[in-house]
């Protein structure tokens, strides 16, 4: 098979071009290109500026008895350098399920490959080789846009904010107070860069390093309210910081509940979970008014994933 007739090059041109005018438009340099497309090549493929990230997804080539990984590999490595990205701008990873905090886990010690990715009308701080992700969640692309527009004069809370990318989007969107909760001190810090990075002053705003199952019950003690708060919560996490293991198929009822004690009766949760065939238990939805909003918050580059399930959560009056 020549190079030009290898199937996955001619699905990443395909591909290329349904997404160029929302790109281009956009400004966006950081997207999913290929989903698991061509069954053979059960990969991911994102592009991070100048940069590729491939995950394997772990099923059909556990085992890789005859080499398969290999094989694929080298095929995926030549299309891509035949689309411009050179062998060192390739990056190849394993994605399996994470259990605890092994998606935390270093991969690459010694890779201070930092750079930033515009996504107007933010920057953020990526890094393709230190850590299973790469510190940007594509799919959240639309809320982040969304809390830009609706967080003017907002009180904000970002549960399990990660890098703080949806912190950043609500503090760039004028909300009056933003508070970040991670367990991560490493993606704490990781987030303030990502506030310096955008122009904002992070000692302006709340970090707290927390589990935030504690943090909700303090904030809820504290008497404490917000306008707008964001839970998105790993699909399982058996953190050595937790003292008990996280499954939110098992436990978003009390997660959602606890939400609403802080929320303020005219605010709105935005809920959402990267776990395959979640169901959202009945209590919430008889409790309180959901409206799923999945359809407008994956993007057009995930646009045949389900990647996730999004709910705006709010207050029955």
């Amino acid at each position: 098979m020549t190079l030009d007739s290898h199937p996955l090059k001619n699905r990443l041109n395909k591909n290329l071009k349904r997404l160029k005018t929302y790109l281009t438009k956009g400004g966006i340099e950081a997207y999913r290109l290929y989903h698991k497309d061509i069954p053979e090549f059960p990969y991911l493929i994102d592009i991070y500026g100048d940069h590729v990230v491939i995950y394997e997804q772990g099923k059909k080539l556990g085992d890789d008895e005859d080499g398969l990984r290999e094989k694929h590999q080298q095929e995926i490595s030549e299309v891509l350098k035949d689309a411009g990205y050179s062998t060192g701008q390739q990056h190849f990873k394993i994605r399996e399920r994470q259990k605890g905090a092994s998606q935390y886990n270093l991969i690459k010690e010694d890779s201070h490959q930092y750079f930033n990715v515009q996504e107007p009308p933010f920057k953020f701080l990526v890094n393709p080789e230190r850590y299973l992700d790469t510190g940007l969640f594509l799919d959240m692309r639309p809320l982040r846009q969304h809390l830009f527009k609706t967080c003017k004069d907002k009180d904000v809370l970002n549960l399990f904010c990660y890098t703080g990318s949806l912190s950043v989007a609500s503090a760039a969107g004028e909300a009056t107070r933003v508070v970040s909760v991670d367990m991560s001190r490493t993606y704490l810090d990781w987030a303030e860069e990502n506030f310096r990075l955008n122009d904002m002053d992070p000692d302006k705003y709340e970090f707290k390093q927390a589990d935030a199952i504690k943090e909700l019950e303090r904030l809820k003690e504290a008497h404490e309210k917000f306008d707008i708060i964001i839970l998105d919560p790993p699909s399982f996490s058996n953190s050595k910081r937790m003292e008990e293991d996280l499954d939110v198929q098992r436990d978003h009822p009390i997660l959602v509940r606890d939400c609403m004690l802080l929320l303020q009766l005219d605010g709105v949760l935005y809920f959402s979970t990267n776990k395959k065939k979640f169901e959202l238990h009945h209590i919430i939805s008889e409790k309180f008014a959901v409206k799923e909003i999945s359809q407008w918050t994956i993007p057009m580059d995930f646009h045949h994933t389900q990647i996730h399930r999004a709910f705006e959560i709010r207050h029955k009056h």
